[in-house]
């Protein structure tokens, strides 16, 4: 037995001996600024095997005995954009990947969104934007849909600013997605344009935003695209402290905010803890319009939770909580003010394991617990209360890489109680809707061309209290494939085909009476089908340090396409226009254009274009969409400042619906400067952003009430955020 026991331990240790032989090693060191100021205990990931190390004090990571292989690595610390190459290791190589982070105006941001797994948005086969907190920040606006107005393809929906959403290639509504860390957030807003989306934008890391059908894995609510406001929380933990706290003031409509955030781990565990409270009254629009009445905003946040990052295991839970209140312009000769308080209260849970050795080397499951409620205010007197409680859970899989092969699978699924009481009940008791899907999305990788293929099959449920409405039972499948092929260093072409479905939403099925979030005496359709959408997306991408820039065009053919059509009568009682929701063949079409040239060391030359073209197959074109849109500008700096000029250029749109006005075109004038004050472990970050200099009186397209209330004049907002790590 001693002998055997001798044997088995020259063996184990000759294995050993030959793995370290046969391991490389990969180190590097993590530095920001103009003067490579070192950061310590920044997150660096080898994706593919799901290690993480943080920086030392000297900024240096190293991860010993890696297999060989290619490998991609990711630098995370928040605040700043995340970066990401791509290594080679070969047998008892020592391979060196350094990282510079930048706090802004890089174009190699990292999304997660797109695939499921960290990539840049260079190589990403979506059409990808990520904004960033300091960003978000130097922006400095009150809704969702005012910080992601101005990137490519993205243009804003609302009913004054505290009610503002993103609206992507003219799709609207339930056809985008709005989500916090992949998981829908259970509002209301995408069937109402006067309800907000409770997200956080003065608390999140970044947000992305995936242009163009993302049903394979975030479902049928995203066959126009999503946007993901992630928090950061969930991709790793680190040791020590760290934090910010911002604060912004703004002219024009009187706004102020602060906001501050911090985290705190120990070993394998974090604990955090994100306020923010913010506020603006009344904003005065362009000319000699004047005060926008009702145009007041209010809201405060907050969230906790801990964490737990083992070698393989991990999980983390957090709690927050939102609420707002803001005003709602209409017709100024009423004299009833209308406003609505909104709150939300959100619990999560993740869950997960790692093992690289596994044919599934990723495991995590999200369950996610929403309350919504909002209050419709008339003249301080409630008149409707609408609840949204929405119960849902995710689990994805990470496959293990068998040669150029990879990809993820996973389950979905949410349980959703709808009720409203009120002057506006718009359907007559409550309506519980259940999903349930499954996907997967593979990817085969070769040393050129890179080729994408997923499907989904999703199934939605809908159960009315009331005997007189319908239930209804929708399963629909999407299902893509799509190629990224490199045509020289830095430049890419990328195409992709959808087939995306999308159950009709349950607002389309069931409404029934007068609906002031649209203008409307809303009549819904119970007899409504699948909307279908078979499109394709291409893309050609140039990045290096000269050139970065890209073109995107896009055509999407709907069937059963779900519209709100003007019957031409009027509701007598609320005087609001009768419309039923009826379904066509539609067809969009569009493209975006961006461009930044480096003239030299202090000019960056920045320029854009975006256009989309809707309407249905009989010739009449879609309501509210945007017209062309395109700017130029500047961005000049020097050291740790920029200054950054530009114009907006908005074209008349007069391709309108049936009753739906057209909208003059304008230009406006604009800035944002920064100055960044870098020390070892501090950031200070001072930014004033400077809007609509010339003071032009305009009105936005997509907005509801765009007849009645024009977009805010002349303002310049400070804002001052200070990051510790």
């Amino acid at each position: 037995m001693k002998r055997i026991f001798t044997f088995l331990l020259f063996l184990l240790s000759a294995s050993i001996a030959g793995h370290a032989q046969n391991a490389g090693k990969i180190t590097g060191t993590v530095s920001y600024g103009d003067d490579k100021a070192v950061i310590h205990n920044v997150s660096v990931q080898i994706v593919e095997l799901k290690k993480t190390v943080v920086t030392d004090d000297l900024g240096v990571y190293v991860f010993a005995n890696v297999p060989p292989g290619t490998y991609r690595i990711t630098a995370h610390q928040e605040g700043f954009n995340d970066q990401s190459k791509n290594v080679t290791v070969t047998a008892g190589s020592a391979v060196v990947a350094d990282f510079e982070l930048r706090l802004s105006g890089i174009n190699e941001e990292v999304t997660i969104t797109a695939s499921g797994t960290a990539q840049s948005t260079f190589e990403a086969i979506e059409s990808v934007s990520s904004v960033d907190s300091t960003q978000i920040t130097a922006r400095a606006a009150v809704g969702l849909g005012d910080v992601l107005e101005n990137e490519s393809g993205v243009s804003k929906r609302s009913s004054g600013p505290g009610a503002s959403r993103p609206v992507i290639r003219g799709f609207d509504g339930d056809r985008v997605l709005v989500s916090n860390d992949g998981v829908r957030n259970g509002s209301l807003a995408s069937q109402s344009g006067d309800h907000a989306e409770p997200v956080d934008t003065l608390s999140v890391e970044r947000i992305e935003v995936v242009k163009g059908p993302a049903t394979l894995l975030y479902g049928s609510n995203a066959i126009g695209g999503v946007v993901n406001a992630i928090s950061g929380h969930d991709e790793g933990a680190h040791p020590g402290l760290r934090g910010s706290f911002s604060t912004v003031g703004g002219t024009n409509s009187g706004q102020a905010s602060v906001a501050g955030g911090i985290e705190y781990g120990v070993k394998n565990w974090m604990v955090w803890g994100n306020a923010s409270s913010q506020r603006t009254g009344n904003y005065s629009a362009g000319g000699d319009f004047g005060e926008v009445g009702n145009t007041f905003t209010r809201s405060t946040t907050a969230s906790t939770g801990f964490s737990y990052f083992g070698k393989k295991a991990f999980f983390n839970t957090n709690y927050s909580y939102y609420q707002s209140r803001y005003g709602i312009p209409l017709d100024p000769d009423d004299p009833v003010l209308r406003s609505l308080n909104m709150h939300r209260n959100n619990l999560k849970f993740n869950l997960g394991y790692n093992e690289p050795n596994w044919f599934v080397t990723g495991i995590k499951f999200t369950i996610d617990v929403s309350r919504y409620q909002h209050q419709e205010i008339e003249d301080q007197v409630v008149g409707t209360t609408f609840k949204n409680n929405v119960n849902s859970f995710r689990g994805m899989f990470e496959q293990k890489a068998v040669g150029k092969w990879s990809g993820r699978f996973g389950v979905e699924g949410y349980k959703r109680d709808f009720s409203t009481v009120g002057s506006e009940t718009l359907i007559d008791g409550p309506v519980k809707q259940n999903s349930f899907s499954v996907f997967a999305l593979e990817e085969f990788k070769f040393d050129r061309v890179n080729l994408q293929f997923g499907a989904r099959v999703e199934n939605n449920r809908y159960d009315p209290v009331n005997p007189t409405l319908v239930d209804r039972n929708f399963t629909g499948f999407s299902g893509a494939a799509g190629f990224r092929v490199d045509l020289w260093k830095g430049g890419a072409f990328v195409a992709n085909y959808t087939h995306a479905t999308r159950a009709p939403a349950l607002e389309e099925l069931y409404n029934n009476g007068p609906h002031d979030g649209t203008l409307a005496f809303e009549i819904g359709n119970p007899n409504l089908r699948v909307e279908t959408n078979d499109g394709i997306d291409m893309s050609l991408r140039q990045q290096n340090k000269r050139v970065r820039g890209e073109v995107n065009f896009f055509y999407y053919d709907l069937k059963n396409y779900v519209f709100l059509a003007p019957t031409g009568m009027t509701d007598p009682d609320s005087g609001l226009p009768i419309a039923r929701y009826l379904q066509g063949n539609s067809r969009f079409y569009g493209s975006e254009f961006s461009l930044e040239v480096t003239a030299n060391k202090y000019v960056d030359l920045v320029s854009g274009i975006d256009y989309v073209n809707a309407q249905l197959k009989d010739g009449r074109p879609l309501p509210r969409i945007a017209p062309l849109r395109g700017h130029i500008g500047l961005d000049l700096h020097i050291k740790s400042f920029s200054f950054r000029p530009e114009f907006v250029a908005v074209a008349t749109q007069d391709r309108v619906f049936v009753n739906e006005t057209p909208t003059a075109g304008y230009g406006t004038a604009n800035f944002t400067a920064n100055y960044v004050i870098s020390k070892k472990h501090f950031a200070h970050i001072i930014a004033l952003n400077a809007f609509n200099l010339n003071n032009k009186l305009y009105y936005n397209h997509i907005s509801f009430i765009k007849d009645i209330s024009p977009e805010i004049g002349r303002g310049i907002r400070f804002s001052y955020t200070v990051r510790f790590f």
